[in-house]
């Protein structure tokens, strides 16, 4: 079941561009019948060598910005131990339902004030430059919010991330997009190194990443047939679903 949830997020990510890995989480603890904290050592590795692979062709094109991307990750670091530590002290389902919450507002940054963090979102939302409002000083506040994202929840917090390199840099989209993707990447293996790699179900992890990488590339070839703002809005719809359903679960597991 690993297997087939990988692929399935595979899709979304090749076909959207981004926003798949999220449901990683939560198709893990429910399809391959894992606990959060080890759905999210899977995860990590999932979103770190996606993140990979797709950063190379955006490097390829010039829109990866390295030094920015060292910065964003060291940032996270201590702030990636962090999470980490909160993680051990929580009980499986009130992470969980802490991480509906988190889904619902990568559903809402999708819709709302980043639309432009899937590549269906860059298309529909074209290539404009938000002008440097924020400052710098904003930057490391959010790279050290996103690594204590990551050291909690195991996700790459490229909705969070995309907005940020927009508003505090300039970059334009695409340059946002895959500077994100290395910065994604660079905290996964931080908080994978944090944690430690022995705490990854490497036989799971395995079939899991493969599938997901064959998805992508089943994915990208439907993306050019989708028609951008229906298939973001619909992704969103699945998210706020996805949010809902494990949200009820986790506080009824709770209140028990």
């Amino acid at each position: 079941m690993t297997a087939i949830a990988g692929l399935v997020i595979g899709v979304l990510l090749g076909a959207l561009g981004g926003g798949g890995s999220i449901l990683a989480v939560p198709a893990l603890v429910y399809l391959g019948g894992l606990t959060f904290t080890e759905a999210t050592a899977i995860s990590l590795v999932a979103v770190g060598v996606s993140a990979v692979v797709s950063s190379v062709s955006h490097a390829r094109r010039g829109n990866v910005r390295v030094g920015v991307a060292a910065a964003f990750v060291a940032a996270g670091a201590v702030a990636s131990w962090a999470g980490k530590e909160v993680h051990t002290h929580l009980d499986d389902d009130l992470l969980m339902l802490l991480f509906s919450g988190l889904i619902l507002v990568a559903a809402h940054r999708m819709l709302t004030a980043c639309p432009s963090c899937t590549r269906a979102g860059e298309e529909a939302a074209g290539e404009s430059v938000v002008d440097g409002s924020i400052s710098v000083g904003w930057l490391l506040v959010a790279g050290m919010g996103v690594g204590f994202l990551t050291g909690l929840f195991g996700v790459g917090g490229g909705f969070v991330i995309v907005p940020v390199l927009t508003l505090a840099l300039g970059f334009n989209m695409a340059k946002a997009i895959g500077t994100s993707l290395l910065i994604v990447a660079g905290n996964s293996l931080v908080a994978l190194l944090i944690r430690g790699f022995d705490t990854v179900e490497w036989d799971l992890a395995m079939p899991f990443v493969i599938a997901m990488l064959i998805g992508s590339v089943v994915g990208a070839r439907i993306a050019p047939k989708l028609p951008p703002t229906a298939s973001l809005r619909a992704f969103a719809s699945v998210l706020v679903a996805v949010a809902i359903a494990n949200g009820a679960a986790s506080a009824i597991a709770l209140a028990r």
